[in-house]
């Protein structure tokens, strides 16, 4: 498995066909737009050509014939043109920055609705903070280079060939004279760009090593307070953030050094046209008006290419942004539906088989070995073991997060592999081991914003689930705002509220509970017992517990050793067999008497 910043360091080209091909299907929709700021970026760029052949006019006419009412209608002009390529560089930023804004929402979009696709297995090999990142930077990057690497670098580009074209028509001997430096530009600005490619890479590796340090200590802050690691994490921390202002003062070097070599490269540009063109002047080969109007087409001319250098990074950030995010979204689900999906008997009963199942998450070392039984419909099931013995598995692939390597697992008769996963989840209810709490209130975290739970349903549900009273002691009730994670809630209330959730739902059969009582304290064990009593009768029922104490009343119990199905039968059934069962009972009676 690779490293969690790994990704990160993708460099990219600074330019991808394949990758621009691939963004072009976001643009494709909103290519109206994008098209109208094409055509106001090409009419701006003309217009900004009027202000120094107004100039030249100006001086080669009525300055020097001495005639100052000729000057002011060339000076209104010249304002017009300035006001104009002002409006339009307005409105072409305006469309730009606004669409490039829809086309992010687009692709937030899609990458969110294709992560919710994916199997738990694509969970378990991403860390959550990267799939953030591909979410929020790596999208930010593409919209910077939506504002600055497409039609603005096309822009940059179609200003310099218009101020070129225009010198050349104007005046081919001052042209050439401007054109003098530009191969030493041009020279410069590749040694720029390969420096930059350098200090690109060691900004995003430092960049991923203190994003993956920053995410290790913030989740893992306990341990360190616990353990008084504190001092220890700083000076990591600030070797971490050295390194990265370090290669972020490389680049910082490179941009310094480029930036002044440009604009003397500038500004030698313009006192060899002053030297050399004063000489053609001289020679009436040209006008002082057209010698005036080449400089300032001059500094025209470097303003594209100081530019377009610097929007190199951008270019190759976005490429490398876009890499990352076409990664993830052409990661394919592990478990899919079948192309023509069974529906499940109407209405389902609930009759659950496991027939000779192999599982594992590597497939080459499998966690449940050849695991057969059968659950008729309505009966309520405990699954025991040790850690590590396969329970949570069997849970996983009983609701099909995971896909089995071979056998068989059905649910009324029909292989839940033939099922649309959405039609088999609607059947199942499940309360896990670390409750799942979400920004909001009460309420909404009980039906999940689910219109079609009501209110009043959602109330019942709390009081089955015993979540009532202390949902009544909350300010506010059902409408007290909970934090994220459920942060202001106890871990007891998170579980409590999670069991409401799931008889909110009302699952018609099939009722998984993963290990709900494990971190609760005794009083709120109770009450949860008590409504697990009430919801299990007439439902299939599978439960999910460390603490046998609590899987009294159930009507089978399934007890799994080493991933494989070592005895099956009642509490008192398998204490008669002095098993497996018989043992870890007389284990944890033996540490409750001691406790």
């Amino acid at each position: 498995m690779t490293a969690p910043h790994d990704e990160d360091e993708i460099l990219g080209k600074a330019y991808d066909a394949r990758l621009m091909r691939r963004l072009a299907e976001f643009i494709k929709p909103h290519w109206r737009a994008f098209l109208l700021a094409t055509v106001l970026m090409f009419l701006g760029a003309a217009i900004e050509l009027a202000p120094p052949f107004l100039l030249k006019q100006a001086i080669d006419g009525p300055i020097a014939a001495r005639q100052p009412d000729g000057v002011l209608p060339i000076f209104g002009l010249y304002v017009a043109a300035l006001l104009g390529a002002f409006v339009l560089r307005y409105i072409q930023t305006y469309i730009i920055q606004s669409t490039s804004q829809q086309v992010m929402v687009d692709i937030r979009m899609r990458i969110f609705s294709h992560i919710q696709q994916m199997s738990l297995a694509f969970f378990d090999r991403n860390p959550v903070g990267r799939l953030i990142t591909r979410i929020t930077n790596d999208v930010n990057a593409l919209n910077e280079f939506m504002t600055q690497g497409t039609v603005a670098l096309l822009g940059d580009l179609v200003r310099l060939v218009f101020v070129v074209i225009t010198m050349f028509v104007l005046n081919w001997r001052l042209a050439l004279i401007t054109m003098i430096l530009f191969p030493v530009v041009i020279a410069t600005t590749a040694v720029f760009q390969r420096i930059m490619r350098q200090a690109f890479r060691q900004v995003r590796q430092t960049l991923a090593r203190v994003n993956a340090f920053l995410n290790e200590q913030i989740t893992g802050v306990l341990v360190t307070q616990l353990f008084n690691r504190e001092d220890r994490s700083k000076q990591r921390f600030d070797e971490l953030s050295g390194e990265y202002q370090n290669a972020q003062f490389r680049s910082l070097v490179a941009f310094s050094i480029f930036f002044p070599v440009v604009s003397f490269l500038s500004v030698a540009a313009t006192a060899l046209l002053f030297n050399l063109g004063g000489m053609v002047v001289l020679d009436g080969l040209a006008t002082i008006g057209m010698l005036v109007a080449f400089i300032q087409y001059t500094d025209q001319a470097f303003q594209p290419i100081r530019q377009i250098a610097e929007r190199y990074n951008t270019l190759q950030s976005a490429m490398a942004s876009s890499e990352r995010i076409f990664g993830i979204l052409d990661t394919q689900p592990e478990v899919r539906d079948a192309a023509a999906p069974h529906p499940l008997p109407t209405p389902v009963r609930g009759n659950i088989a496991f027939r000779d199942v192999v599982f594992g998450y590597n497939p080459l070392d499998p966690v449940l070995k050849g695991v057969s039984f059968e659950i008729p419909a309505g009966q309520s099931v405990a699954v025991v073991g040790a850690t590590g013995a396969g329970k949570t598995s069997l849970v996983s692939l009983m609701a099909r997060f995971y896909d089995i390597q071979q056998g068989a697992i059905t649910l009324d008769g029909v292989d839940i592999r033939e099922v649309a996963q959405e039609e088999l989840r609607r059947h199942i209810g499940a309360v896990p081991q670390d409750p799942v709490c979400f920004s909001g209130t009460i309420l909404s975290n009980i039906r999940l914003h689910d219109e079609t739970t009501s209110e009043e349903q959602a109330r019942r549900a709390a009081e089955i689930a015993n979540a009532a009273p202390f949902i009544d002691r909350l300010p506010g009730g059902y409408e007290y705002e909970v934090r994220e994670r459920g942060a202001n809630l106890s871990v007891g209330q998170r579980q409590l509220l999670a069991f409401a959730r799931a008889i909110a739902f009302n699952p018609e059969v099939l009722l998984i509970l993963d290990e709900a009582t494990s971190s609760v304290d005794t009083e709120t064990e109770a009450l949860m017992q008590a409504a697990l009593d009430r919801l299990m009768k007439g439902r299939t029922s599978i439960v999910i517990a460390h603490r046998l104490s609590t899987i009294r009343n159930v009507d089978r119990i399934l007890v799994l050793h080493k991933g494989k199905l070592m005895e099956d039968g009642s509490h008192e059934e398998l204490l008669a067999q002095r098993g497996f069962y018989y043992r870890l009972y007389q284990m944890q009676f033996a540490e409750q008497v001691s406790a």
